[in-house]
């Protein structure tokens, strides 16, 4: 069978890449199937930097092919944080609530047309410890002055996309699917890993 493992834990994003890959003929495992595999370290200062750490470190182990990805919000008016630092905002607890809190105590200084944002992701394809193809997607928007939606997770109900009224926490888990940095990335992982499973016939 042909399968990829996503090294996350984050079941938002495993069902983000599981929705993508349906009916493909891959099987997405996650890393709540592998016990023996600890915490990588993401200690790299960039997403790229990140992805492609934990995406190597993890395919030294497994034998499958492994996607790894590191994304983040960016603020330009705040010099562009929380960045790589996006969990870790309010501290190492990694809280959505504590770091969506800082997040608006510290924007409530610009007004809108400082509010701008955008939110990144990088994702690294890696097989037997080496990376093999780097991807990356990008969705702009604003800063909304007070959460809005249910949806979601991380920044989402603070994040309004270009061309929306509503934040990424008011809309459906398909919208966001089809608009969103992660969801533009997969998309080009996805080609990719298709072109690779046929080249190599499994």
């Amino acid at each position: 069978m042909r399968e990829i493992l996503f090294a996350t834990r984050n079941t938002k994003k495993l069902l983000e890449l599981k929705r993508l890959m349906r009916n493909s003929g891959v099987k997405v495992l996650s890393l709540d199937m592998f016990k023996d595999i600890g915490e990588v370290r993401e200690d790299r200062s960039t997403f790229r930097g990140n992805a492609v750490k934990k995406a190597e470190q993890i395919s030294k182990i497994v034998g499958k092919l492994v996607l790894s990805d590191d994304s983040g919000l960016e603020v330009p008016a705040l010099g562009y944080a929380p960045g790589v630092r996006s969990a870790r905002y309010a501290g190492l607890s990694q809280n959505d609530d504590k770091n969506i809190a800082k997040l608006l105590k510290n924007m409530l200084v610009f007004t809108a047309g400082k509010r701008r944002a955008r939110f990144r992701c990088f994702i690294c394809i890696s097989f037997a410890g080496k990376a093999i193809k780097v991807v990356s997607g990008a969705v702009y928007g604003r800063i909304a002055l007070e959460r809005a939606g249910a949806n979601g997770f991380g920044y989402d109900s603070v994040f309004i996309p270009e061309g929306s009224n509503k934040t990424f926490a008011q809309i459906s888990p398909g919208r966001k699917d089809a608009i969103s940095h992660r969801a533009i990335a997969l998309e080009k992982a996805k080609v990719f890993i298709l072109e690779y499973f046929r080249k190599c016939h499994l």
